[in-house]
């Protein structure tokens, strides 16, 4: 592992698994091999970065089906070469004939509270919510891409049509949920040919959703949205006591919102806003952090302590920069649980809760010896879901998220299109009377955060990741591990994480003994876990014109970089009759000869 200044201050160290890429004309991370390929292939091809990330979404719908597809739902946070910020709230809505005592629920609080009486909200033809995915993904294509849809899904097509290898991740999942899966046989069909769950290097056969994908090349989304596939979906939740209506997805719009935008270390973080959780409660964390150091520093004028007011001073995995990190955590999941929701119908106070002054009472209150009182921990969300992130040479950046929402979403495949449909509706509360209470229309509050964060108006780095309620907290630690820590972003990436909703504390066990022993002192119930989050994708640019991109252990992802170019103008392999060979020019920052021709 490369030397870095933070190990010299840990309290925890560990070892990289995988390496990170590097390129000079463009970076795609995503979580499967063949993602990274689609998306790279638009790069060769002249694209920019949204071609890139559009067809790496496409091919992901493919192989890996379980966490992502065209009826999915999703975040989509974008910085332009022209300095432009926006984010596609592609997230999906509930159908115009759900209502708030649709659902049955099982339990009035504690781990089981979003659960409904025999899974109605989270498995087969009632948890289906109206998608998004397709139509912000040729939106984004439209508006800021270079070329056309046909080309960008043509890696994709080709993947689902000749077949792919299941990796051991993807059997994994298959096997994890295999019970569930056999109950529609459809998409048993695809997952557990003969009934067995797909092997590790076995070949995946999708050729019809091959034949769906390029349909949707040659016509667009309104294939669904206003045409056959949307006719072929509707009709089949019908007959099934599903209530998606062809009205509903031709009334369905994606919604392009302002970023939040915060500050950090002189640092300018934009993420999605509300009703994605992540720019408000990133910020909020990443405020504790730094105005905790700034009370800090009051008190050690008086006590001449200063360095143990400095997280970066504390050591990267010591029991102090852990507890302060969680502690953090359960302010942000408190204002969370009080305040995000779609506003359009709840009021989010965002520029209250992003404010540096809004931690201040709780910084005076923080005990750095002893765990604060357990919270609620509030609402859950699946921990299945995907992530990419997509840079291109002028600057044009691509971080977003993107879900089915639990793995393999509803387990409903609609015959002869292998379309796989999302189970968005499990995130709604299916206690009536509530801010996240099931309503026509209205989008569910989501922990999606693709992060995109800026220097002098020059980008920096972007990161996200999958993982539900452990998505912003993970993004949170890896931009206190880049800015604070020195990390690589390979190391930044796999770092240890940690994690808690206001109750028990998840730590990985890359963490040492000892250090959770400390951690267990200060009163935090400590959980030992072997994962926190999903694959994690960041994208750095760094000094010299050169992207770095990672991706980490935890899942199947890969960082393809761009690198070379075109030949010189002018240039010919040999020189005409009669002309002499051009002189050769060596750089001078490779080599230079003294005048004795030895190596200077």
């Amino acid at each position: 592992m490369t030397t870095s200044k933070w190990r010299s201050r840990a309290g925890t160290t560990f070892q990289i698994e995988k390496r990170a890429a590097l390129g000079s004309r463009g970076m795609v991370v995503t979580n499967h091999p063949l993602g990274s390929a689609a998306g790279s292939e638009m790069l060769l091809a002249g694209g920019n970065a949204i071609d890139a990330a559009i067809a790496a979404l496409f091919a992901l719908s493919v192989v890996e089906p379980m966490m992502v597809g065209i009826f999915g739902a999703g975040h989509m946070n974008l910085r332009l070469a022209n300095g432009e910020h926006h984010v596609i709230d592609g997230y999906a809505t509930a159908p115009a004939a759900s209502t708030e005592d649709m659902y049955k629920p099982i339990a009035a609080s504690g781990p089981d509270y979003l659960k409904s009486v025999g899974d109605a909200s989270s498995l087969g033809y009632l948890s289906i919510g109206v998608p998004g995915n397709l139509k912000a993904w040729t939106e984004a294509l439209e508006t800021w891409g270079t070329l056309p849809l046909n080309q960008v899904m043509e890696p994709a097509i080709r993947f689902a049509a000749r077949g792919f290898k299941a990796s051991g991740y993807l059997s994994e999942t298959v096997v994890q949920v295999k019970d569930v899966i056999s109950r529609f046989p459809e998409t048993a069909s695809t997952y557990m040919p003969g009934g067995i769950a797909l092997r590790p290097g076995e070949l995946v056969d999708r050729s019809d959703y091959a034949l769906t994908l390029q349909a949707i090349a040659e016509q667009g989304s309104d294939y669904l949205y206003n045409g056959p596939l949307g006719e072929i979906v509707c009709d089949y939740l019908g007959r099934n006591g599903g209530i998606i209506t062809l009205q509903d997805l031709e009334a369905y719009k994606t919604i392009r919102r302002n970023p939040v935008k915060a500050e950090y270390r002189g640092y300018e973080l934009f993420a999605p806003p509300p009703p994605s959780a992540a720019g408000i409660h990133v910020a909020e964390m990443l405020n504790i952090v730094e105005e905790f150091e700034v009370a800090g520093i009051h008190i050690a004028e008086m006590l001449n302590i200063v360095e143990e007011f400095e997280v970066a001073k504390m050591g990267f995995g010591t029991a102090d920069s852990i507890h302060l990190l969680l502690e953090s955590m359960k302010k942000a999941f408190a204002d969370r649980n009080r305040y995000t929701g779609d506003p359009d119908y709840v009021e989010v106070p965002v520029d209250r809760l992003i404010a540096k002054h809004h931690v201040e009472e709780f910084i005076d209150n923080l005990d750095m010896d002893k765990a604060s009182p357990e919270i609620d921990p509030g609402s859950n969300e699946p921990d299945h879901t995907t992530h990419i992130t997509v840079a291109d040479l002028d600057g044009n950046i691509v971080a977003a998220t993107q879900t089915i929402n639990e793995l393999f979403g509803s387990k409903v495949t609609v015959p002869g299109t292998g379309v796989l449909l999302n189970n968005t509706q499990q995130m709604f509360d299916p206690h009536p009377g509530h801010a996240l209470s099931v309503q026509p229309g209205k989008r569910v509050t989501s922990s999606m955060s693709p992060v995109i964060v800026m220097r002098e108006g020059l980008p920096e780095f972007a990161v996200g990741l999958p993982g539900g309620v452990r998505i912003f907290t993970s993004v949170f630690q890896a931009i206190v591990n880049l800015i604070d820590h020195e990390m690589s972003v390979q190391e930044a990436v796999e770092a240890p994480r940690v994690w808690t909703q206001g109750q028990e504390v998840e730590l990985e066990t890359g963490i040492s003994e000892l250090v959770m022993d400390q951690v267990a002192e200060k009163g935090h119930r400590v959980m030992p876990v072997n994962a926190i989050g999903g694959g994690m994708s960041i994208v750095r640019f760094e000094p010299g014109g050169l992207l770095s991109g990672a991706s980490c252990w935890r899942a199947d992802g890969h960082a393809v970089g761009i690198g070379g170019g075109f030949a010189r103008s002018g240039v010919r392999f040999r020189p005409s009759v009669g002309e002499k060979d051009p002189p050769t020019v060596m750089s001078e920052n490779i080599v230079a000869k003294t005048e004795d021709g030895d190596l200077a």
